[in-house]
């Protein structure tokens, strides 16, 4: 029987790739996971100095309320916009004309930037009555150009019946 001798000059061969396999996918894992956490904004309010008894004008532009009726199939029955009262097939172009008319393309009182207008849905409405209205209101191209009408739009809280 033969006795074998290892000698001391054998050396073992770690194998570094699978190793750095193994550390790429860790990296890969802790960037995919990593969830950034966006720190608060500066929410100090800095107020303007008290003038002395100057009376304040009201700047604003009153809220126009747009008002759109459905019946139980969703479809859209009636339009108004205040007390005027918009019907037939072209209604949205009659609603935009009025737009038109209150808000100004030139600026001024009534402009597009102070202009709001809060449109009252009933529950039931199809969204696409929605969408025209606004469409409607919001402003239009002309030339290649974009003029806009109205910029703030609100909702009523909607009222299921």
């Amino acid at each position: 029987m033969k006795l074998r001798h290892h000698s001391r000059a054998d050396k073992i061969d770690l194998q570094m790739t699978p190793m750095i396999d193994i550390v790429f996918q860790l990296l890969i894992f802790f960037i995919f996971t990593l969830k950034i956490v966006s720190p608060e904004g500066d929410f100090n309010i800095k107020m303007p100095v008290a003038a002395a008894n100057v009376s304040a004008a009201p700047t604003e532009t009153p809220t126009l309320r747009l008002r759109l009726q459905a019946n139980d199939e969703g479809q859209l029955t009636a339009l108004k916009l205040g007390d005027t009262v918009f019907s037939g097939e072209n209604r949205f172009r009659d609603l935009h004309l009025a737009i038109r008319d209150l808000v100004s393309d030139a600026g001024g009182p009534g402009s597009a930037s102070d202009q709001e207008v809060e449109i009252d849905a009933d529950y039931d409405l199809h969204y696409g009555n929605v969408i025209r209205a606004i469409t409607a209101i919001s402003g239009y191209i002309e030339g290649g150009q974009r003029h806009s009408l109205v910029e703030k739009v609100r909702f009523t809280p909607p009222k299921a019946e």
